[in-house]
């Protein structure tokens, strides 16, 4: 049987809370490895408050948007080295050409990609978006909150959450976030157009990992379902 692709965004902020979540990846690294016996995964890493910290402090500075997306894209590497490493691969490996990223999932189950160069209105969520259009993927998010909520759960108590939503009206939201580099939300609006566009099913999971594993084992999880 075909393995099916996963693509996994796997947001800084899960990585990189104030400081490296240890216990968060080894528990993540044992859930992906649990499953590859049905599914080969690709990870794409986002910066986090690492990337924030740097954007932040060249904001003093300058208003550029391409330097500012570049420094935070120079954190989702290092994120990037970091987590590839605790899976016991070859940093500099992570691929950055499809015909490399193709070549390496035939020879293993799990492989790394990071966004190779700057593209305007963009976070590491669009180019993990790019990478299921390409692979006709499985895209999942995994962020610091456990789905889409009509208001931001970690500032306001009195939220609703939105278990699933169609691609259309998904989008009706993104697009109402202004893009700027280091933005935090669900998924960024490029990203939203990448999976309206392609109507790739997208699942939105926050830091309970048994939430991923059900998911991947077509059990009940808790998360917003973008699709339909």
């Amino acid at each position: 049987m075909k393995k099916k692709i996963v693509v996994i965004s796997l947001g800084g902020s899960l990585i990189i809370p104030d400081k490296i979540n240890v216990k968060f990846l080894k528990k993540f690294k044992k859930v992906i490895l649990r499953n590859t016996k049905k599914y080969k995964f690709i990870i794409v890493c986002g910066g986090g408050k690492t990337a924030r910290k740097y954007i932040n402090a060249l904001h003093k500075f300058t208003d550029d948007k391409k330097k500012l997306s570049f420094i935070g894209l120079s954190a989702t590497r290092l994120n990037s080295f970091l987590v590839s490493s605790i899976f016991s691969q070859d940093p500099w490996k992570i691929n950055y050409e499809d015909n490399l990223l193709k070549k390496e999932l035939r020879k293993q189950d799990v492989v790394f990609d990071t966004a190779a160069e700057y593209k305007p209105n963009s976070t590491s969520d669009s180019s993990a978006a790019e990478i299921a259009k390409q692979f006709k993927g499985i895209f999942i998010n995994l962020t610091n909150v456990n789905g889409l909520f009509d208001k931001n759960p970690l500032k306001h108590k009195d939220t609703k959450f939105i278990p699933e939503i169609s691609w259309k009206d998904f989008d009706k939201i993104a697009q109402k976030m202004k893009y700027e580099p280091g933005m935090h939300f669900v998924l960024d609006p490029t990203a939203s157009k990448i999976i309206l566009k392609n109507k790739i099913k997208t699942y939105i999971l926050g830091t309970n990992l048994k939430n991923l594993n059900n998911l991947l084992r077509r059990k009940k999880f808790k998360g917003t379902v973008i699709g339909k």
